[in-house]
């Protein structure tokens, strides 16, 4: 299984918006393995993803899950301090 980085970043629930996450994505504040990505990048498990708006939150991709329910969507990560 594979997922773009925005759609993983909306159905994970930690951007609202699809879209907010490609344009985040496209202005260089979303890194996976200390790399600033496009939204089409395809997310893989044991990614390390730190986003940078606001307050900057780093994070472990656990799972991979196109319809995650409001209650699975914290399973899908893991936030790192």
């Amino acid at each position: 299984m594979y997922m773009r980085i925005d759609k993983f970043l909306k159905v994970s629930r930690l951007i609202k918006r699809r879209t907010i996450a490609a344009e985040a994505c496209d202005a260089g504040k979303i890194h996976v393995n200390g790399r600033a990505v496009k939204p089409a990048y395809v997310v893989k498990l044991g990614d390390v993803i730190e986003i940078r708006l606001g307050t900057p939150i780093t994070l472990v991709v656990k799972s991979l899950n196109d319809k995650a329910s409001k209650e699975e969507a914290p399973t899908l990560y893991e936030i790192r301090s």
